[in-house]
């Protein structure tokens, strides 16, 4: 049976892993028969953000703490992770991505990614295995993957310009649809970056989850 790596950003759309674009992602692999195993940095997070009213809190979290509350408790550091024991890799979106994997969210074009995520996302490029990256995390694809990867996160025109800095060749993209980069193995997909709600979401991460199927079958 194939396995996939999820690896999340924390906890919640405004400083963590946006959660239902992580729920959706386990939800269509399971649906096409794909196991999964979640992972998460075991680091604080960039800041906290109270989601009801969107105001920065005065508090520390830790992303691999408050990512085990989307995966059930069922979750490994990333330096856990190897490569070589899985078939493809996700990276759902959120804020955490641009805060905590990366400083994207605050850097733009000069941001800069965490080395121990880098790095188990090039080995998966080098071991020529497929890696899905949803909302904003395809802001990291030009860090890690080669010049010119394709990429989307929809139709911004000031993040697509960013993404295009950074190294990646940016592809216009209704959310509902997905972008592939067929010689990278690189799919990628808006979801909430465009999705006003969770079928618009799901329609895309549903379209990205089949092409990775099909990629690792």
């Amino acid at each position: 049976m194939k396995q996939v790596a999820i690896i999340f950003s924390g906890c919640g759309v405004f400083d963590g892993a946006e959660i239902h674009e992580s729920v959706l992602t386990m939800l269509h692999l399971e649906r096409h028969g794909i196991t999964y195993k979640c992972f998460a940095p075991n680091i604080e997070q960039h800041h906290v953000i109270n989601h009801l009213t969107g105001e920065e809190q005065n508090e520390t979290r830790n992303v691999l703490t408050e990512a085990a509350r989307i995966a059930r408790g069922d979750i490994k550091d990333l330096t856990q992770l190897n490569p070589e024991d899985f078939s493809a890799l996700v990276i759902p979106g959120g804020f955490g991505v641009a805060k905590n994997l990366s400083d994207f969210a605050f850097k733009g074009a000069d941001s800069q990614v965490m080395e121990a995520l880098k790095n188990t996302c090039q080995q998966f490029n080098q071991q020529q295995k497929p890696i899905a990256y949803l909302c904003i995390a395809p802001a990291l694809i030009g860090h890690i993957h080669q010049q010119g990867t394709l990429a989307t996160i929809g139709t911004d025109p000031d993040t697509a310009a960013a993404i295009t800095a950074i190294g990646a060749e940016h592809v216009n993209c209704e959310v509902t649809d997905i972008v592939v980069d067929e010689q990278q193995q690189v799919i990628s997909t808006p979801a909430y970056m465009l999705a006003e709600n969770i079928s618009e979401a799901s329609a895309g991460i549903e379209k990205a989850i089949a092409r990775l199927a099909k990629f690792i079958n």
